[in-house]
Protein backbone atom coordinates (compact mmCIF):
# COMPACT_ATOMS: atom_id res chain seq x y z
CA UNK A 1 0.00 0.00 0.00
CA UNK A 2 1.93 3.00 -1.26
CA UNK A 3 2.10 6.29 0.52
CA UNK A 4 0.79 9.33 -1.32
CA UNK A 5 3.36 10.56 -3.78
CA UNK A 6 3.30 14.24 -2.95
CA UNK A 7 5.46 16.58 -0.94
CA UNK A 8 4.20 17.09 2.58
CA UNK A 9 3.87 20.68 3.76
CA UNK A 10 5.65 19.88 7.03
CA UNK A 11 9.24 18.75 6.79
CA UNK A 12 10.35 15.64 8.61
CA UNK A 13 13.96 15.59 9.68
CA UNK A 14 13.93 11.83 10.10
CA UNK A 15 13.58 9.60 7.06
CA UNK A 16 12.91 5.97 7.88
CA UNK A 17 13.93 3.60 5.13
CA UNK A 18 13.61 0.16 6.65
CA UNK A 19 11.78 -0.88 9.78
CA UNK A 20 14.46 -3.45 10.56
CA UNK A 21 16.93 -0.64 11.19
CA UNK A 22 17.25 0.87 14.65
CA UNK A 23 16.47 4.40 13.39
CA UNK A 24 12.85 3.20 13.48
CA UNK A 25 13.22 2.41 17.15
CA UNK A 26 15.00 5.66 17.81
CA UNK A 27 12.08 7.38 16.15
CA UNK A 28 9.69 5.47 18.39
CA UNK A 29 11.79 6.02 21.52
CA UNK A 30 10.27 9.47 21.89
CA UNK A 31 7.34 7.61 23.42
CA UNK A 32 9.41 7.15 26.57
CA UNK A 33 10.24 9.95 28.96
CA UNK A 34 13.59 11.61 28.25
CA UNK A 35 14.75 12.03 31.85
CA UNK A 36 16.54 9.27 33.70
CA UNK A 37 14.27 7.44 36.09
CA UNK A 38 15.29 6.98 39.74
CA UNK A 39 17.05 3.68 40.28
CA UNK A 40 18.16 3.15 36.69
CA UNK A 41 21.72 1.95 36.04
CA UNK A 42 24.05 4.92 35.40
CA UNK A 43 23.94 6.15 31.82
CA UNK A 44 27.45 5.79 30.38
CA UNK A 45 26.79 8.34 27.64
CA UNK A 46 29.04 11.40 27.48
CA UNK A 47 26.08 13.57 28.42
CA UNK A 48 25.88 11.83 31.78
CA UNK A 49 27.47 13.54 34.82
CA UNK A 50 28.94 10.13 35.69
CA UNK A 51 31.24 10.26 32.69
CA UNK A 52 32.90 13.71 32.56
CA UNK A 53 35.70 14.01 30.06
CA UNK A 54 35.19 10.51 28.78
CA UNK A 55 34.95 11.53 25.13
CA UNK A 56 37.17 13.93 23.29
CA UNK A 57 35.64 16.63 21.10
CA UNK A 58 33.84 15.11 18.12
CA UNK A 59 33.76 11.63 19.60
CA UNK A 60 30.13 11.91 20.70
CA UNK A 61 29.00 12.75 17.18
CA UNK A 62 30.79 9.70 15.84
CA UNK A 63 29.34 7.54 18.60
CA UNK A 64 25.83 8.78 17.83
CA UNK A 65 26.30 7.99 14.16
CA UNK A 66 27.52 4.51 15.05
CA UNK A 67 24.39 3.94 17.14
CA UNK A 68 22.22 5.06 14.26
CA UNK A 69 23.64 2.24 12.15
CA UNK A 70 22.73 -0.49 14.64
CA UNK A 71 20.47 -3.24 13.39
CA UNK A 72 17.60 -4.85 15.24
CA UNK A 73 19.60 -8.06 15.52
CA UNK A 74 22.46 -6.25 17.26
CA UNK A 75 20.12 -4.57 19.72
CA UNK A 76 18.42 -7.86 20.58
CA UNK A 77 21.76 -9.40 21.62
CA UNK A 78 21.90 -7.10 24.64
CA UNK A 79 21.49 -8.39 28.16
CA UNK A 80 19.10 -6.06 29.98
CA UNK A 81 19.38 -5.94 33.81
CA UNK A 82 15.76 -6.82 34.52
CA UNK A 83 16.60 -7.89 38.12
CA UNK A 84 17.99 -4.43 38.80
CA UNK A 85 14.78 -2.83 37.56
CA UNK A 86 12.79 -5.04 39.94
CA UNK A 87 15.00 -4.10 42.89
CA UNK A 88 14.49 -0.41 42.14
CA UNK A 89 10.74 -1.02 41.69
CA UNK A 90 10.68 0.17 38.10
CA UNK A 91 9.04 -3.11 37.08
CA UNK A 92 7.08 -5.62 39.14
CA UNK A 93 7.89 -9.20 40.01
CA UNK A 94 5.11 -10.35 37.70
CA UNK A 95 6.69 -8.40 34.83
CA UNK A 96 10.01 -10.07 35.58
CA UNK A 97 8.47 -13.53 35.42
CA UNK A 98 6.91 -12.79 32.04
CA UNK A 99 10.16 -11.33 30.73
CA UNK A 100 12.17 -14.39 31.81
CA UNK A 101 9.79 -16.64 29.90
CA UNK A 102 10.02 -14.46 26.78
CA UNK A 103 13.43 -12.76 26.67
CA UNK A 104 16.11 -14.37 24.46
CA UNK A 105 13.85 -17.32 23.70
CA UNK A 106 13.37 -18.75 20.20
CA UNK A 107 10.20 -17.96 18.28
CA UNK A 108 9.01 -21.54 18.81
CA UNK A 109 8.72 -20.76 22.54
CA UNK A 110 7.55 -17.17 22.20
CA UNK A 111 4.69 -17.87 19.80
CA UNK A 112 2.66 -19.99 22.28
CA UNK A 113 3.20 -17.36 24.99
CA UNK A 114 1.80 -14.60 22.78
CA UNK A 115 -1.02 -16.86 21.64
CA UNK A 116 -2.05 -17.65 25.22
CA UNK A 117 -1.41 -14.34 26.95
CA UNK A 118 -0.38 -11.76 24.35
CA UNK A 119 -2.04 -8.75 26.04
CA UNK A 120 -0.02 -9.33 29.22
CA UNK A 121 3.24 -9.20 27.30
CA UNK A 122 2.18 -6.07 25.45
CA UNK A 123 1.35 -4.45 28.81
CA UNK A 124 4.81 -5.39 30.08
CA UNK A 125 6.47 -3.73 27.09
CA UNK A 126 4.42 -0.56 27.46
CA UNK A 127 5.02 -0.45 31.21
CA UNK A 128 8.76 -0.53 30.56
CA UNK A 129 8.45 2.33 28.06
CA UNK A 130 6.54 4.31 30.66
CA UNK A 131 8.84 3.63 33.61
CA UNK A 132 12.31 3.37 32.10
CA UNK A 133 14.01 5.94 29.89
CA UNK A 134 17.48 4.42 29.61
CA UNK A 135 18.16 4.48 25.88
CA UNK A 136 19.55 0.95 25.59
CA UNK A 137 16.50 -0.50 27.34
CA UNK A 138 14.01 1.55 25.33
CA UNK A 139 15.70 0.48 22.09
CA UNK A 140 15.65 -3.13 23.22
CA UNK A 141 11.94 -3.18 24.05
CA UNK A 142 11.02 -1.42 20.82
CA UNK A 143 13.17 -3.92 18.93
CA UNK A 144 11.22 -6.73 20.64
CA UNK A 145 7.96 -5.15 19.48
CA UNK A 146 9.32 -4.67 15.97
CA UNK A 147 10.51 -8.28 15.80
CA UNK A 148 7.23 -9.58 17.18
CA UNK A 149 5.25 -7.74 14.48
CA UNK A 150 7.72 -8.54 11.70
CA UNK A 151 7.28 -12.27 12.33
CA UNK A 152 3.50 -12.04 12.50
CA UNK A 153 1.87 -8.67 11.64
CA UNK A 154 -1.48 -9.92 12.96
CA UNK A 155 -0.05 -9.57 16.46
CA UNK A 156 -0.61 -5.84 16.11
CA UNK A 157 -4.24 -6.60 16.95
CA UNK A 158 -3.03 -7.20 20.51
CA UNK A 159 -2.54 -3.45 20.76
CA UNK A 160 -5.91 -2.24 19.58
CA UNK A 161 -8.05 -5.22 20.64
CA UNK A 162 -6.82 -5.36 24.20
CA UNK A 163 -5.17 -2.01 24.84
CA UNK A 164 -6.77 0.70 22.71
CA UNK A 165 -10.21 -0.22 23.96
CA UNK A 166 -9.50 -1.67 27.42
CA UNK A 167 -6.31 -0.13 28.79
CA UNK A 168 -5.90 3.04 30.83
CA UNK A 169 -5.11 6.27 29.01
CA UNK A 170 -1.35 5.81 29.09
CA UNK A 171 -1.67 2.34 27.59
CA UNK A 172 -4.15 3.57 24.98
CA UNK A 173 -1.99 6.51 23.96
CA UNK A 174 1.26 4.56 23.71
CA UNK A 175 -0.41 1.70 21.85
CA UNK A 176 -1.91 4.16 19.40
CA UNK A 177 1.38 5.96 18.79
CA UNK A 178 3.41 2.77 18.44
CA UNK A 179 0.95 1.37 15.91
CA UNK A 180 0.93 4.64 13.99
CA UNK A 181 4.70 4.86 13.83
CA UNK A 182 5.24 1.22 12.93
CA UNK A 183 2.64 1.39 10.16
CA UNK A 184 3.98 4.65 8.74
CA UNK A 185 7.59 3.45 8.90
CA UNK A 186 7.12 0.12 7.17
CA UNK A 187 8.76 -0.29 3.75
CA UNK A 188 6.71 0.69 0.73
CA UNK A 189 5.97 -1.93 -1.88
CA UNK A 190 7.05 -1.43 -5.49
CA UNK A 191 5.49 -4.00 -7.82
CA UNK A 192 5.20 -6.45 -4.96
CA UNK A 193 8.84 -6.03 -3.92
CA UNK A 194 10.38 -4.44 -0.85
CA UNK A 195 13.17 -1.86 -1.28
CA UNK A 196 15.79 -4.53 -0.44
CA UNK A 197 14.55 -6.69 -3.32
CA UNK A 198 12.73 -9.28 -1.20
CA UNK A 199 9.32 -10.47 -2.31
CA UNK A 200 6.53 -9.28 -0.06
CA UNK A 201 4.50 -12.57 -0.29
CA UNK A 202 2.01 -10.24 1.03
CA UNK A 203 -1.62 -10.85 0.43
CA UNK A 204 -1.91 -12.06 4.02
CA UNK A 205 0.33 -9.26 5.28
CA UNK A 206 -1.75 -6.68 3.43
CA UNK A 207 -4.95 -8.10 4.86
CA UNK A 208 -3.60 -8.05 8.40
CA UNK A 209 -2.32 -4.50 7.94
CA UNK A 210 -5.76 -3.44 6.73
CA UNK A 211 -7.31 -5.05 9.80
CA UNK A 212 -4.95 -3.13 12.06
CA UNK A 213 -5.67 0.13 10.25
CA UNK A 214 -9.41 -0.39 10.47
CA UNK A 215 -9.26 -0.96 14.21
CA UNK A 216 -6.93 1.98 14.71
CA UNK A 217 -9.06 4.40 12.67
CA UNK A 218 -12.18 3.31 14.56
CA UNK A 219 -10.45 4.01 17.86
CA UNK A 220 -9.16 7.41 16.72
CA UNK A 221 -12.66 8.43 15.59
CA UNK A 222 -14.08 7.25 18.91
CA UNK A 223 -11.62 9.53 20.72
CA UNK A 224 -12.74 12.50 18.63
CA UNK A 225 -16.40 11.72 19.33
CA UNK A 226 -16.15 10.80 23.00
CA UNK A 227 -12.70 11.59 24.44
CA UNK A 228 -11.56 9.29 27.23
CA UNK A 229 -9.00 11.87 28.38
CA UNK A 230 -10.21 15.46 28.83
CA UNK A 231 -7.16 17.20 27.37
CA UNK A 232 -5.10 14.56 25.55
CA UNK A 233 -7.53 12.43 23.54
CA UNK A 234 -8.21 14.88 20.72
CA UNK A 235 -4.60 16.10 20.22
CA UNK A 236 -3.36 12.50 20.24
CA UNK A 237 -5.99 11.36 17.74
CA UNK A 238 -5.32 14.28 15.39
CA UNK A 239 -1.56 13.79 15.64
CA UNK A 240 -1.87 10.14 14.63
CA UNK A 241 -4.35 10.89 11.85
CA UNK A 242 -2.03 13.53 10.39
CA UNK A 243 0.45 10.69 9.86
CA UNK A 244 -1.91 7.87 8.95
CA UNK A 245 -3.93 9.83 6.38
CA UNK A 246 -0.90 9.76 4.11
CA UNK A 247 -2.06 6.20 3.42
CA UNK A 248 -4.76 6.10 0.71
CA UNK A 249 -6.47 3.18 2.45
CA UNK A 250 -6.72 5.14 5.70
CA UNK A 251 -8.48 7.98 3.87
CA UNK A 252 -11.05 5.48 2.66
CA UNK A 253 -11.54 4.11 6.17
CA UNK A 254 -11.77 7.59 7.66
CA UNK A 255 -14.49 8.69 5.25
CA UNK A 256 -16.39 5.44 5.81
CA UNK A 257 -16.18 6.03 9.58
CA UNK A 258 -17.77 9.48 9.07
CA UNK A 259 -14.65 11.04 10.52
CA UNK A 260 -14.48 14.20 8.40
CA UNK A 261 -17.26 15.94 10.29
CA UNK A 262 -15.23 15.45 13.48
CA UNK A 263 -12.40 17.57 12.06
CA UNK A 264 -14.42 20.62 11.03
CA UNK A 265 -15.10 22.05 14.55
CA UNK A 266 -11.35 21.94 15.26
CA UNK A 267 -10.58 24.36 12.40
CA UNK A 268 -10.64 27.75 14.08
CA UNK A 269 -8.06 30.48 14.76
CA UNK A 270 -5.62 29.53 17.52
CA UNK A 271 -3.39 31.51 19.85
CA UNK A 272 -1.52 29.22 22.26
CA UNK A 273 1.33 27.03 21.08
CA UNK A 274 -0.60 23.87 21.91
CA UNK A 275 -3.71 24.99 20.07
CA UNK A 276 -1.63 26.14 17.08
CA UNK A 277 -0.11 22.67 16.78
CA UNK A 278 -3.56 21.06 16.98
CA UNK A 279 -4.83 23.48 14.33
CA UNK A 280 -1.84 22.76 12.08
CA UNK A 281 -2.28 18.99 12.31
CA UNK A 282 -6.04 19.27 11.73
CA UNK A 283 -5.44 21.37 8.60
CA UNK A 284 -2.79 18.86 7.54
CA UNK A 285 -5.49 16.17 7.73
CA UNK A 286 -7.72 18.30 5.48
CA UNK A 287 -4.87 18.73 2.99
CA UNK A 288 -4.23 14.98 2.91
CA UNK A 289 -7.95 14.29 2.45
CA UNK A 290 -8.06 16.76 -0.45
CA UNK A 291 -6.27 14.13 -2.56
CA UNK A 292 -9.22 11.73 -2.20
CA UNK A 293 -12.33 12.44 -4.28
CA UNK A 294 -14.80 10.87 -1.86
CA UNK A 295 -13.41 13.05 0.92
CA UNK A 296 -13.62 16.14 -1.29
CA UNK A 297 -17.27 15.36 -2.04
CA UNK A 298 -17.97 15.17 1.68
CA UNK A 299 -16.01 18.35 2.41
CA UNK A 300 -18.17 20.21 -0.11
CA UNK A 301 -21.19 19.61 2.15
CA UNK A 302 -19.50 21.14 5.21
CA UNK A 303 -18.41 24.61 6.31
CA UNK A 304 -14.76 23.73 5.88
CA UNK A 305 -14.06 26.55 3.42
CA UNK A 306 -15.31 29.46 5.60
CA UNK A 307 -13.35 28.01 8.52
CA UNK A 308 -10.14 27.64 6.50
CA UNK A 309 -10.50 31.21 5.23
CA UNK A 310 -10.92 32.51 8.78
CA UNK A 311 -7.81 30.61 9.85
CA UNK A 312 -5.65 31.93 7.03
CA UNK A 313 -6.87 35.49 7.62
CA UNK A 314 -5.85 35.46 11.26
CA UNK A 315 -2.82 33.17 11.41
CA UNK A 316 0.78 34.37 11.48
CA UNK A 317 2.26 30.89 11.87
CA UNK A 318 3.89 30.06 8.56
CA UNK A 319 3.32 26.31 8.66
CA UNK A 320 -0.40 26.81 9.33
CA UNK A 321 -0.75 29.29 6.47
CA UNK A 322 1.22 26.97 4.19
CA UNK A 323 -0.93 23.89 4.72
CA UNK A 324 -4.18 25.89 4.40
CA UNK A 325 -3.07 27.58 1.17
CA UNK A 326 -1.97 24.21 -0.22
CA UNK A 327 -5.45 22.90 0.63
CA UNK A 328 -6.95 25.81 -1.31
CA UNK A 329 -4.75 24.90 -4.26
CA UNK A 330 -5.98 21.30 -4.25
CA UNK A 331 -9.66 22.21 -3.83
CA UNK A 332 -9.69 25.10 -6.30
CA UNK A 333 -10.50 22.94 -9.32
CA UNK A 334 -13.01 20.71 -7.56
CA UNK A 335 -16.75 21.21 -7.34
CA UNK A 336 -18.02 24.61 -6.25
CA UNK A 337 -15.03 25.40 -4.04
CA UNK A 338 -13.70 28.10 -6.38
CA UNK A 339 -17.00 30.00 -6.22
CA UNK A 340 -16.98 29.70 -2.42
CA UNK A 341 -13.43 31.02 -2.22
CA UNK A 342 -14.27 34.03 -4.37
CA UNK A 343 -17.47 34.73 -2.45
CA UNK A 344 -15.51 34.60 0.82
CA UNK A 345 -13.10 37.24 -0.45
CA UNK A 346 -10.12 34.95 -0.91
CA UNK A 347 -8.67 36.87 -3.90
CA UNK A 348 -8.03 39.90 -1.69
CA UNK A 349 -6.81 37.71 1.17
CA UNK A 350 -4.27 36.09 -1.16
CA UNK A 351 -3.07 39.54 -2.20
CA UNK A 352 -2.61 40.47 1.46
CA UNK A 353 -0.73 37.24 2.16
CA UNK A 354 1.59 37.77 -0.80
CA UNK A 355 2.55 41.16 0.63
CA UNK A 356 3.89 39.53 3.80
CA UNK A 357 7.50 38.45 4.28
CA UNK A 358 7.15 34.68 4.05
CA UNK A 359 10.33 32.64 3.64
CA UNK A 360 8.84 29.28 2.65
CA UNK A 361 9.14 28.70 -1.10
CA UNK A 362 6.32 26.14 -1.12
CA UNK A 363 3.98 28.69 0.44
CA UNK A 364 4.95 31.41 -2.04
CA UNK A 365 4.51 29.02 -4.95
CA UNK A 366 1.11 27.88 -3.67
CA UNK A 367 -0.03 31.50 -3.21
CA UNK A 368 0.88 32.28 -6.82
CA UNK A 369 -0.98 29.22 -8.09
CA UNK A 370 -4.08 30.01 -6.03
CA UNK A 371 -4.03 33.62 -7.25
CA UNK A 372 -3.91 32.54 -10.90
CA UNK A 373 -6.60 29.92 -10.37
CA UNK A 374 -8.93 32.39 -8.66
CA UNK A 375 -8.54 34.90 -11.49
CA UNK A 376 -9.37 32.26 -14.09
CA UNK A 377 -12.41 31.11 -12.15
CA UNK A 378 -13.57 34.67 -11.59
CA UNK A 379 -13.65 35.19 -15.35
CA UNK A 380 -15.68 32.02 -15.85
CA UNK A 381 -18.07 32.85 -13.03
CA UNK A 382 -18.57 36.45 -14.15
CA UNK A 383 -19.80 35.97 -17.71
CA UNK A 384 -23.00 37.74 -18.71
CA UNK A 385 -24.33 34.62 -20.42
CA UNK A 386 -24.04 32.73 -17.15
CA UNK A 387 -25.80 35.55 -15.32
CA UNK A 388 -28.62 35.63 -17.86
CA UNK A 389 -29.08 31.87 -17.66
CA UNK A 390 -29.38 31.99 -13.87
CA UNK A 391 -31.88 34.83 -13.99
CA UNK A 392 -34.10 33.25 -16.66
CA UNK A 393 -34.22 30.01 -14.67
CA UNK A 394 -35.01 31.96 -11.50
CA UNK A 395 -32.00 30.40 -9.77
CA UNK A 396 -30.33 33.55 -8.52
CA UNK A 397 -27.89 33.05 -5.66
CA UNK A 398 -24.91 34.89 -4.24
CA UNK A 399 -22.45 33.71 -6.88
CA UNK A 400 -19.35 35.93 -7.19
CA UNK A 401 -20.45 37.90 -10.24
CA UNK A 402 -23.18 39.79 -8.37
CA UNK A 403 -20.66 41.55 -6.12
CA UNK A 404 -17.86 41.81 -8.65
CA UNK A 405 -17.46 45.47 -9.75
CA UNK A 406 -15.67 44.45 -12.95
CA UNK A 407 -18.66 42.32 -13.98
CA UNK A 408 -20.99 45.32 -13.79
CA UNK A 409 -18.59 47.73 -15.47
CA UNK A 410 -17.91 45.35 -18.36
CA UNK A 411 -21.48 44.10 -18.87
CA UNK A 412 -23.76 47.00 -17.94
CA UNK A 413 -24.56 47.73 -21.60
CA UNK A 414 -25.65 44.11 -22.10
CA UNK A 415 -28.61 44.82 -19.80
CA UNK A 416 -30.07 47.01 -22.59
CA UNK A 417 -30.61 44.00 -24.88
CA UNK A 418 -34.20 43.47 -26.08
CA UNK A 419 -35.46 46.62 -24.39
CA UNK A 420 -33.96 45.71 -20.99
CA UNK A 421 -35.43 42.22 -21.06
CA UNK A 422 -33.22 41.01 -18.20
CA UNK A 423 -34.65 43.71 -15.90
CA UNK A 424 -38.14 42.40 -16.60
CA UNK A 425 -36.92 38.95 -15.58
CA UNK A 426 -35.61 40.37 -12.29
CA UNK A 427 -38.98 42.06 -11.68
CA UNK A 428 -40.75 38.74 -12.25
CA UNK A 429 -38.52 37.14 -9.62
CA UNK A 430 -39.34 39.91 -7.14
CA UNK A 431 -43.07 39.54 -7.82
CA UNK A 432 -43.49 35.78 -8.02
CA UNK A 433 -40.55 33.90 -6.52
CA UNK A 434 -40.89 32.06 -3.21
CA UNK A 435 -37.10 31.89 -2.86
CA UNK A 436 -36.06 34.68 -0.49
CA UNK A 437 -32.42 34.44 -1.60
CA UNK A 438 -33.43 34.96 -5.24
CA UNK A 439 -35.57 37.98 -4.26
CA UNK A 440 -32.70 39.48 -2.22
CA UNK A 441 -30.24 38.99 -5.08
CA UNK A 442 -32.69 40.55 -7.58
CA UNK A 443 -33.00 43.64 -5.36
CA UNK A 444 -29.23 43.82 -5.03
CA UNK A 445 -28.78 43.52 -8.80
CA UNK A 446 -31.22 46.37 -9.38
CA UNK A 447 -29.16 48.48 -6.98
CA UNK A 448 -26.03 47.62 -8.97
CA UNK A 449 -27.76 48.51 -12.24
CA UNK A 450 -28.75 51.86 -10.74
CA UNK A 451 -25.16 52.49 -9.72
CA UNK A 452 -23.40 51.51 -12.93
CA UNK A 453 -25.85 52.49 -15.71
CA UNK A 454 -25.68 56.22 -16.52
CA UNK A 455 -29.47 56.39 -16.99
CA UNK A 456 -30.36 53.78 -14.43
CA UNK A 457 -33.02 55.72 -12.51
CA UNK A 458 -34.76 56.82 -15.71
CA UNK A 459 -34.79 53.26 -17.05
CA UNK A 460 -36.28 51.64 -13.95
CA UNK A 461 -38.89 54.37 -13.47
CA UNK A 462 -41.10 52.78 -16.12
CA UNK A 463 -40.97 49.43 -14.30
CA UNK A 464 -42.52 50.82 -11.09
CA UNK A 465 -39.60 49.40 -9.13
CA UNK A 466 -40.00 51.91 -6.30
CA UNK A 467 -43.36 50.56 -5.14
CA UNK A 468 -42.06 47.01 -5.14
CA UNK A 469 -38.92 47.68 -3.09
CA UNK A 470 -40.79 49.90 -0.63
CA UNK A 471 -43.08 46.96 0.05
CA UNK A 472 -40.14 44.57 0.42
CA UNK A 473 -38.56 46.82 3.04
CA UNK A 474 -41.12 45.36 5.44
CA UNK A 475 -40.42 41.77 4.41
CA UNK A 476 -40.02 39.24 7.22
CA UNK A 477 -36.72 37.99 5.79
CA UNK A 478 -33.76 40.11 6.95
CA UNK A 479 -31.74 39.50 3.78
CA UNK A 480 -34.59 40.65 1.55
CA UNK A 481 -35.22 43.67 3.77
CA UNK A 482 -31.54 44.69 3.71
CA UNK A 483 -31.20 44.55 -0.08
CA UNK A 484 -34.57 46.21 -0.69
CA UNK A 485 -33.36 49.09 1.49
CA UNK A 486 -30.13 49.34 -0.50
CA UNK A 487 -32.08 49.42 -3.75
CA UNK A 488 -34.43 52.13 -2.41
CA UNK A 489 -31.49 54.27 -1.31
CA UNK A 490 -30.00 54.12 -4.78
CA UNK A 491 -33.36 54.93 -6.31
CA UNK A 492 -33.63 58.13 -4.32
CA UNK A 493 -30.00 59.23 -4.54
CA UNK A 494 -28.17 60.35 -7.64
CA UNK A 495 -25.43 58.08 -8.97
CA UNK A 496 -22.84 60.47 -7.55
CA UNK A 497 -23.99 59.79 -3.98
CA UNK A 498 -25.29 56.27 -4.49
CA UNK A 499 -21.79 55.09 -5.35
CA UNK A 500 -20.80 55.57 -1.71
CA UNK A 501 -23.36 53.05 -0.47
CA UNK A 502 -22.06 49.61 0.41
CA UNK A 503 -24.03 46.41 0.27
Amino acid sequence: MDLVTCELPERNDLVIENKRKVPVHRHLSRLAFPQSSPGEPPDPSPASPAAPGRFEEGAWTAAAMDRAELTTEQVLKREIPWDHYVSTKLISGTCLQLLRRYDHKPESQRAPLLEEDGPSYVRVFLNILRSISKEETVEYVLALIDEMLAINPKRATLFYDQLLWKGNWFVQEKSCKILTDIISARPKLHNGMLPNGDASNSKSKLTSTHDVLRGLVDWLCSQLRNPTHPSCSIPTAIHCLSTLLREPYVRTLFVQADGIKLLIPLISPASTQQSIQLLYETCLCIWLLSFYDAAVDYLSTTRVMPRLVEVVKGSTKEKVVRVVVMSFRNLLAKGAFAAQMIDLGLPQIVQNLKAQAWTDEDLLDALNQVEVGLKENLKKLSSYDKYKQQAVLGHLDWSPMHKDPSFWRENINNFEENDFEILRVLLAIIDASSDTTAIAVACYDFSQFLQYHPSGRIVVAKFQLKDRVMKLMNHENAEVKKNALLCAQRLFLSAKYASFLQA
